[in-house]
């Protein structure tokens, strides 16, 4: 009695505090509006007087679809509707509209697109859609359109040509479809659709975003398949329990790998994950629309004290489904004013929606934006823009590889090359593999293409380098000593040393950080992208390149394997310098000569330096297969899923250019005119290698992997926290 009557005081509180006036809900059919205007009775019936006067008052607009809805509620025709996530960014971006509550179901805020397929379908499965008769739950939703589609476009699966729009490669993709929604976007894509047709346009529900048309939403795409009409349905998960047990035999669900899975496997079995439904409004009316809803689901929502008159996320009583809401909807967040629509649905949908056109063509379209973490490495980039006959290339610069992997997430630049421990925090993040760097001695190319396909990646090598004069530098005694590390996360240079006792003092232990390791064993040193001690040895840059001391990139003059081997050697002074190196075996010698010829440090020879041995010995470079700290597996090109096969076909053509033109002022793999090493690419890197059909965890071994995942589950790491923001379960 006493929580009722709080939930009285809070209703009259908030009633007080805004205008009388109706809430208009737009409806997409008969049997919505009967669930509506059964909400308006309850609402009525169950609220004090105040509240129905000032907000409660809740009347239902009949609309052909949700996209009359949009414009409805635009018009100030009606007020508020629930939309598909798909449609919720329609609104937002393109008829500035604003979300103002979410969905929440069971397990969070998310659903799992799913492809159904009735069972003994011949020789059907994902990667063989094509001239099959598809059904989708509408047009532009999460899992009915994006996600599989995006699955489809991402493997390469899915032709795509520039000049023609998304929604028409769709089109000719399957021999028939039933896209509710689709109208307006290609008329094939409504061949299978069954609503009445009609020229009046309140009587026209085919291929309408409406219950209306028999094949529309989850159910509908679902009895689309049933019926024979398609072969695979597009829904979301949380339709397959619409299934009677019975029938649950007759259909299997379609896998990425290829195979095949019971409906019940749905969680491993799957499109990918995005968000769910959430509540638009106009910007004027988003205070009352919150207020509404707040009152309405305290009523009558999974928990509400009047759930037995009315239940708010049930349509069975109307002998529907998803009616208002989705009926597996457990609650709803309200969302506040200062919520962009990314930090709503997510960064990767948000990319997604864009990859595939959802705000139409735009510059970003046509171009390829490279990251660039320093400026030696942006006029590399602007040359190779200029010998390239593909698309635009357009180079963006960001502080970091783990900036780079950001901005890239954020759509901000579209694909960078990552070392193998950015690799896997890229991968964490959502982006994928494009092509891999291959270091083996020459790349084999079929006649007549630049293509190069292996299954073999030769790794690099992580080794320790030490001056021949400093005998007493061996690696287990390098407790006090002053250490030079390539850069933060680098594997040579942060991750693989850390699997070594260092010291004397200081014994491995179960959880590893480098990043604490380090800093506790040497004295000082300079690990750019670090703090405090282990940036003293640091320099910075100067001139064109000028940045603070131990920035994470090649500004800092000690960054990467030639930074970590200046700072070995000193600063043309002879000061700050490190008595032990961590960096990468290629290219060490030709580093070593580059010394000189670049006027850092003059008399250098490969003699006068030795690797460090993890027994504790000695030995010349030319015994790093015996003499190292591990293997490093190959740089990788990471990018959104949606956009693999874009990025694969600029660095197919610009290798294909490149390759005409060996003798060319510029070559790609190559950095020394620059005044550095390994910009944009390893300069050991002979050819790039497909590898978008491969997960990062297989390209980086189960070895590296393993020991990867081991450190950052004790190091903590503020790009990794920021790709953990899961708007699945954040609300």
């Amino acid at each position: 009695m006493m929580k009722t009557a709080c939930v009285i005081v809070i209703i009259i509180v908030c009633a007080s505090q805004t205008t009388g006036k109706k809430t208009r809900w737009c409806t997409v059919s008969e049997v919505e509006q009967r669930k509506c205007a059964e909400l308006s009775k309850a609402l009525v019936a169950v609220l004090p007087p105040a509240a129905v006067a000032a907000f409660a008052r809740l009347s239902c607009v009949r609309a052909s679809g949700t996209a009359d809805c949009i414009d409805k509620i635009r018009a100030n025709r009606a007020d508020i509707v629930t939309l598909d996530a798909g449609e919720v960014y329609t609104a937002v971006k393109q008829f500035g509209l604003t979300a103002v509550a979410k969905e929440i179901y069971e397990d969070g805020g998310c659903i799992l697109a799913v492809a159904v397929a009735r069972n003994g379908s011949e020789g059907l499965d994902m990667r063989s859609l094509k001239g099959r008769r598809s059904c989708h739950s509408g047009a532009r939703w999460t899992a009915g359109w994006s996600l599989p589609l995006g699955h489809l476009l991402s493997r390469n699966l899915l032709p795509w040509a520039e000049e023609e729009p998304f929604s028409q490669a769709v089109s000719n993709f399957f021999s028939g479809s039933c896209v509710p929604g689709g109208a307006s976007l290609a008329p094939k894509l409504c061949g299978l659709c069954k609503g009445q047709r009609s020229y009046v346009r309140h009587r026209n529900f085919h291929c309408e975003t409406s219950h209306s048309e028999p094949f529309y939403n989850n159910d509908g795409a679902l009895r689309c398949l049933q019926t024979g009409a398609g072969d695979v349905a597009f829904v979301d998960h949380t339709a397959l329990s619409s299934i009677e047990e019975s029938e649950r035999g007759d259909y299997m669900l379609l896998c990425t790998d290829g195979l095949n899975a019971p409906l019940s496997d749905y969680r491993r079995c799957n499109l990918g994950r995005g968000p769910g439904g959430a509540v638009v409004t106009r910007m004027n009316y988003r205070k009352v629309a919150r207020k509404f809803l707040t009152a309405t689901v305290m009523a009558f929502g999974s928990r509400g004290r009047e759930r037995q008159r009315f239940q708010l996320f049930d349509s069975t009583p109307f002998g529907s489904s998803d009616l208002l809401f989705k009926d597996v909807t457990d609650k709803l967040a309200i969302l506040p004013d200062d919520m962009d629509i990314s930090q709503v649905l997510g960064l990767d949908y948000v990319a997604l929606l864009k990859g595939l056109g959802h705000e139409g063509s735009s510059l970003e379209d046509s171009v390829v934006r490279w990251c660039c973490i320093s400026h030696a490495e942006q006029k590399k980039c602007e040359r190779w823009a200029l010998s390239i006959k593909s698309d635009p290339l357009v180079c963006v610069r960001a502080a970091s590889m783990s900036d780079c992997v950001e901005k890239i997430k954020r759509d901000e630049v579209d694909a960078v090359s990552l070392d193998a421990t950015h690799t896997f925090i890229a991968g964490r993040c959502g982006l994928v593999p494009v092509v891999t760097e291959y270091y083996g001695e020459k790349c084999e190319l079929p006649k007549g293409s630049t293509h190069f396909e292996t299954e073999d990646l030769p790794p690099v090598w992580a080794v320790a380098l030490a001056r021949r004069s400093s005998k007493s530098v061996v690696l287990g005694g390098l407790g006090g000593r002053r250490s030079c590390h390539g850069h933060m996360y680098s594997p040579a240079g942060w991750l693989l040393p850390v699997r070594y006792p260092l010291s004397y003092e200081h014994n491995s232990t179960s959880c590893l950080n480098p990043n604490q390791v380090y800093s506790e064993v040497f004295w000082k040193g300079c690990l750019p992208g670090s703090r405090n001690n282990l940036c003293k040895v640091c320099m910075g840059g100067t001139e064109e390149a000028a940045t603070k001391r131990c920035a994470d990139n090649h500004n800092e003059r000690y960054y990467g394997n030639m930074g970590a081997l200046r700072c070995l050697v000193g600063d043309p002074s002879g000061k700050s310098y490190g008595d032990v190196a961590f960096l990468e075996h290629h290219n060490l010698e030709n580093n070593i000569l580059r010394l000189n010829s670049t006027g850092w440090a003059e008399g250098w020879v490969s003699w006068d330096f030795e690797l460090l041995c993890a027994s504790g010995g000695r030995a010349p470079l030319s015994e790093w297969q015996n003499c190292n700290l591990g293997a490093v597996p190959p740089n990788t090109v990471m990018t959104r899923p949606v956009l693999t096969a874009r990025i694969y076909d600029f660095l197919m053509k610009s290798q294909e250019t490149l390759a005409a033109h060996p003798n060319s002022e510029f070559q790609l793999f190559e950095s020394h005119e620059y005044g550095e090493s390994d910009l944009l690419f390893k300069d050991a890197t002979r050819c790039l290698v497909h590898t978008s059909h491969k997960d990062f965890q297989t390209i980086l071994g189960e070895e590296f992997y393993r020991h990867t995942e081991e450190v950052f589950n004790c190091t903590h790491a503020d790009i990794l926290e920021f790709c953990n923001q899961d708007v699945c379960s954040i609300f």
